[in-house]
Formats: C-alpha cells, sequence, structure tokens
C-alpha cells in the first residue's frame, strides 16, 4: 500500500475530484444538452409550421431537384415543408425523396392525434420533422410535414461542450490556488501539533497547549492537553513513588547493613547474637512487606487496562476468614460482622486484600471494638470497617489514600492506597469519616454493580 503524507493526499483528493466532475459532466452534459436542443428543434419546426400553414393554399415548390433535401443539412436552422392533400393524390412544397416522403406520409396516415413529432434517419443523418393535420374547406385532409436536419443540433452540442471544456480547464487551473491555500491550513495545526507530539516524545511536556480558532482542533488540542497533564500527573506519581519507595527501602537496609557489619567486626549492639539476629529478620519482614505492598500496588495500576475476573461471593464468609486472621494479634478487641447475607460479584482475591487493608489499620488505632459491615444505602451498597479509635486529624479528602501518607502509627503507607485502587477497579468509591464514636472506612459501589441476596 502506497503511503502518502498529507500534501499528497490533499492533492489526490483533489485531482480525483476534478476528474470525477469531468468525467460526469463528459458522460451526463452531452445527453443533457442533446435531449433539450432536440426540444429546441422541434419548437423551431412547430413555430415555422405555424408561419406556413394554411390549409386552403397551395405551398410553393421549392428547388428542382431532391438535391436540395440534402443540401438544408448545412442551413443548420432551415425548416423545409411539405404539404400532403388527399394522401399521395396532391402533394406540394420542397421535394423530398420517394422513400422519405413515404415514411412521412405513413405517419401522417397513422397520426391519432392532429399534431406529432417524428424523426428518421437518411444517409447517416438524423431528420426531425412535426406533422400537423387540418380539413380544407372542400373537406379534405391536410397534413403539414415542416422537417430540420439534426446539423443545429450537433452544432450547438460541439459548442457548448468546447465551452465547457475551456470552463473545466480554466477552473482547474485556478482552483491550484486555493488547494495550495487549503494544504498549508490543513498542516499547519497538525505541524504544531507534531511539533508538540515530538516535545511529549522528549519528556518535555511542561508547556500547556491551546487552540484557538476550529472546534475540530480544538477538541484535538483539548484532548492533547488531557493527555499532557496525564502525563505530568503520571510523572510526578512516578517520581514521588521511587522517592518515598527508596526512602522505604533504605532505613531496613541500613539497619541490616549495620547489624551485619557489627557481627562482623565483633561488636555486640545487643545482648547476644541472637537478640542482632532477631532484629535483622525483623527488618528483613518488614522489608519484604514493603516490597510486596510496592509490587501489588504498581500490579493494580496495570490492571486498569485489563479485565476483572469477577465471581459471586459471600460477604459474611469473606469477613469471617479476615477476622479469623487477626482475632488472636489483639484479644482486646471485639470483632462484629454485619450483612453477612449480601452477595458480592467482584474479584475475591482483591476484595480479600482490601478488608485486610482496613482492618490492619484498624487494629493500630481501635481501644476495643472493629465493625464490618455490608449494607444497602439508597442506590449504592456500601462495605464499611469501623473502629472506636481516636478520629483522623491533619487529613481531608482523599489525601489519606495517597500512596505513602502515613497516619502516626502507620508502618507503609500504602495500606489505604491500594484499598482506593481495588475500589476503583470495581467501579467504586472509598470516604473515610470521623464518627462521634470513632472513624469510618467506607467502599460505595452502585447497586447495578453488585448482586446481592436477601
Amino acid at each position: 500500500m502506497i503511503r502518502l503524507n498529507l500534501t499528497q493526499r490533499i492533492w489526490l483528493s483533489f485531482g480525483l475530484l476534478i476528474f470525477t466532475i469531468g468525467l460526469l459532466t463528459a458522460i451526463i452534459y452531452p445527453l443533457s444538452i442533446k435531449d433539450t436542443l432536440t426540444e429546441e428543434t422541434y419548437r423551431i419546426i412547430e413555430n415555422e409550421q405555424q408561419n406556413v400553414w394554411d390549409p386552403n393554399n397551395q405551398l410553393p415548390r421549392e428547388g428542382e431537384s431532391p438535391t436540395d433535401f440534402i443540401e438544408r443539412r448545412n442551413a443548420a436552422r432551415d425548416v423545409g415543408h411539405v404539404v400532403i392533400v388527399d394522401k399521395y393524390a396532391n402533394s406540394q412544397g420542397d421535394p423530398v425523396p420517394e422513400e422519405v416522403l413515404y415514411e412521412m406520409a405513413e405517419k401522417a396516415y397513422n397520426q391519432k392525434k392532429n399534431k406529432g413529432r417524428y424523426e428518421l434517419t437518411y444517409e447517416d443523418a438524423t431528420l426531425f420533422y412535426a406533422i400537423t393535420t387540418k380539413t380544407n374547406v372542400k373537406g379534405e385532409k391536410v397534413y403539414l410535414i415542416s422537417y430540420m436536419w439534426d446539423t443545429y443540433r450537433d452544432q450547438m452540442v460541439n459548442r457548448l461542450w468546447l465551452r465547457l471544456v475551456l470552463i473545466l480547464l480554466f477552473t482547474g487551473i485556478f482552483s491550484i490556488i486555493p488547494a495550495i491555500w487549503l494544504a498549508r491550513y490543513l498542516r499547519s495545526p497538525l505541524t504544531i501539533l507534531g511539533k508538540r507530539f515530538e516535545q511529549i516524545a522528549k519528556r518535555n511536556w511542561q508547556e500547556p497547549f491551546h487552540w484557538k480558532g476550529d472546534d475540530e482542533f480544538y477538541i484535538l488540542s483539548k484532548q492533547f492537553e488531557e493527555m499532557r497533564q496525564n502525563l505530568l500527573r503520571h510523572d510526578h506519581a512516578q517520581k514521588t513513588f521511587i522517592q518515598h519507595a527508596s526512602h522505604e527501602l533504605k532505613t531496613p537496609i541500613m539497619t541490616i547493613k549495620s547489624y551485619a557489619q557489627s557481627v562482623k567486626d565483633g561488636i555486640m549492639p545487643k545482648d547476644t547474637t541472637e537478640d542482632m539476629m532477631d532484629v535483622i529478620l525483623k527488618e528483613t519482614e518488614r522489608m519484604e512487606k514493603r516490597v510486596q505492598n510496592m509490587l501489588y500496588y504498581t500490579k493494580l495500576d496495570a490492571l486498569k487496562l485489563d479485565v476483572l475476573t469477577k465471581e459471586n461471593f459471600n460477604f459474611g464468609d469473606l469477613a469471617e476468614d479476615i477476622v479469623e486472621r487477626f482475632r488472636y494479634q489483639r484479644e482486646d478487641i471485639d470483632f462484629e460482622i454485619t450483612g453477612n447475607h449480601y452477595n458480592l460479584n467482584g474479584d475475591k482475591e482483591q476484595w480479600g486484600i482490601l478488608l485486610d487493608n482496613l482492618v490492619q489499620n484498624a487494629l493500630r488505632y481501635a481501644h476495643e471494638t472493629i465493625r464490618l459491615s455490608a449494607f444497602n444505602n439508597g442506590s449504592e451498597f456500601v462495605i464499611e470497617v469501623f473502629n472506636d479509635g481516636e478520629r483522623l486529624t491533619g487529613v481531608t479528602g482523599e489525601e489519606i489514600f495517597q500512596p505513602f501518607r502515613k497516619g502516626n502509627k502507620g508502618q507503609f503507607g500504602l495500606g489505604l492506597a491500594i484499598v482506593k485502587r481495588i475500589a476503583e477497579l470495581h467501579g467504586g468509591r472509598v470516604i473515610a469519616e470521623n464518627r462521634a464514636e470513632g472513624v469510618a472506612f467506607q467502599i460505595k459501589i452502585s447497586i447495578t454493580n453488585l448482586k446481592r441476596k436477601r
């Protein structure tokens, strides 16, 4: 397939348009003009016929031989006349070859109306003729036959066709100027947009882009600007993620390295080697947990482009599994589950991680109670994890769900960010709100996105 740039496409389209117009004109125009001029020929014949018609008078005989009949072909608009009275018994007017006169007479005798139009071919030329029938004072039928060759029609068709060709030729030549302007006009915004894409390719996306003028290019520039802003946000989030990830991993690595170096140097920061190994293992576990959270957070970001594998599962069963996992970490906490009868439709593994993170977060702050609930609230289905700990302070809106945003007892700063991502993947939203008796985290999803069972 031949690849063309925009300018070549414009010129190709322009050329095809001119060619198509010319081809259609060459086919349709002569036929249309020919029909029009044929009608005009009959009109000329009938007008001349009215001027000479007198059924009571004899038409003077013009010419002395059939040659006059042929010579009329060069006279263009010259009209000849023949009168037939009482069939062949009496005919007068221009001399007409016998075979032509015979055919004309047959048409006249068979004509049902007073007037009729006909044509015949004689010596490779077309002869148009009109027949008018009347009765003279003697009661005889009189047939006036007026004829005209196709010379006038063909001459006019040729003249008009030649003029049309000249018009198309000059039109095509002068159309080059607007075509050049159109090519530059269409290329201008695309050239500007192309330069912006080059900047994007070089990761230079700081300068905003706004196009004023055409609606189509304005919409395109608006879409480009949205893409630029998304890239900026993504770039900022990526840099922030890398900075925080480096910081989060640096601390346990430094601790492990310092303790390992101490063991190597024979220095004992702790009482025993076993205590030092416990510190190293603890920091290793913390680092492993951080890495797992970061990898899972990145995985969720990639899942935005994939289709979730959904299944139906019971909220109560999932909540029971989560509670059993954490029940003995703090035996002073009373776990409550409500809404056990509701069913969810989604990725069961992701919902388990979501509740796992919310319960872990609640365990760090709760005094006596953690409650997992599912219920309907109008057109929304709500899953809530409540704890009776201290209220949220110093954070507003979605700030608490930003990556690496840790509270005063937070560990890694990715748990709530993972909760937010999972909720969004399932078409929901997550909020945190202070209550009189504690804090509640809610995931709200349109009820049409989930299947529930009472």
